[in-house]
């Protein structure tokens, strides 16, 4: 198993601190958004470059860190078709140089019809929107190929994948071999579904099985009261991390465990309780 951590949850903006904050939690990799930790790398075509990209893929493995994933998410059902087409060159510009910047992988979610909102839209659960994620997404794999790397793709319950299932009839349709699954549990969940997560989870890692690129790991407060979970920080929610992540060890000793929206001083605890659950289980 490996914890791993995202750089810009760290609130790091250089190599160097990104490694000297990892050793400080003891953890084994990061998920890589350049563009949201070195401020001299924009979001913007052109943004991130071969030498930048082998400065910092040079720094991070020095470290010792692994890159399960370079983030370069972007909605491709967004209205402003100019913009999704600009972001869609970003990503791709990323695969470019996944590579150099110490990974295999790229991944995005798979939008929304709210555009910058990325949440529900009745249109999101449509053939044209399941048409234009698979177009998308198939061509950006056969960039990877190019590259010799992958892509990643992530569900979210106010998005274009919003449950296991279509996320799983999207990436079928793809049928690209160089595409894995990023799961997170805590997306799936919704004002409705929110008390059967586990039967989520249960469903996800039997769907996805053999697929999985790493696990996002979060923590929630459930509601009763009809309104939607609300996230806080690993290990200070409501969820069941014994039966999470007993599930997971399950099925896979050697899973990617990301912890996602966990900050600052919070990180020090979420790591060290996963580790102790993880040997209980």
């Amino acid at each position: 198993m490996k914890i791993c951590v995202r750089c810009h949850d760290m609130g790091m903006h250089s190599s160097e601190d990104i490694v000297r904050r990892a050793k400080e939690l003891g953890i084994d990799g990061v998920q890589l958004v350049v563009y949201k930790n070195y401020p001299d790398v924009p979001y913007a075509p052109g943004g991130i470059t071969h030498e930048k990209a082998r400065e910092i893929g040079r720094a991070l493995a020095e470290g010792g860190l692994c890159v399960p994933l370079i983030g370069a998410y972007f909605n491709p059902v967004h209205s402003d078709r100019a913009k999704a087409e600009r972001c869609f060159q970003i990503f791709s510009e990323y695969l470019a140089c996944a590579r150099e910047l110490g990974g295999a992988y790229v991944g995005s979610e798979t939008g929304s019809y709210n555009d910058d909102k990325w949440t529900y839209n009745p249109k999101n659960r449509t053939e044209e929107a399941y048409d234009i994620v698979v177009d998308t997404f198939s061509r950006l794999a056969d960039i990877a190929a190019e590259h010799g790397v992958n892509i990643a793709m992530e569900g979210a319950a106010g998005h274009v994948c919003w449950q296991p299932e279509v996320l799983d009839a999207v990436v079928k349709r793809m049928d690209k071999p160089n595409v894995r699954i990023i799961f997170d549990l805590y997306n799936y969940m919704d004002a409705g579904n929110q008390h059967e997560y586990l039967d989520i989870l249960d469903r996800g890692l039997r769907i996805f099985r053999g697929r999985i690129l790493l696990f996002h790991i979060k923590d929630c407060l459930l509601a009763s009261d009809g309104s939607a979970p609300k996230q806080v920080p690993f290990g200070k929610g409501d969820l069941d991390k014994r039966a999470i992540l007993s599930r997971i060890k399950a099925y896979d000793p050697d899973a990617v465990l990301m912890l996602e929206g966990t900050t600052t001083d919070d990180l020090p605890f979420a790591v060290q309780t996963i580790r102790e659950i993880w040997e209980s289980v």
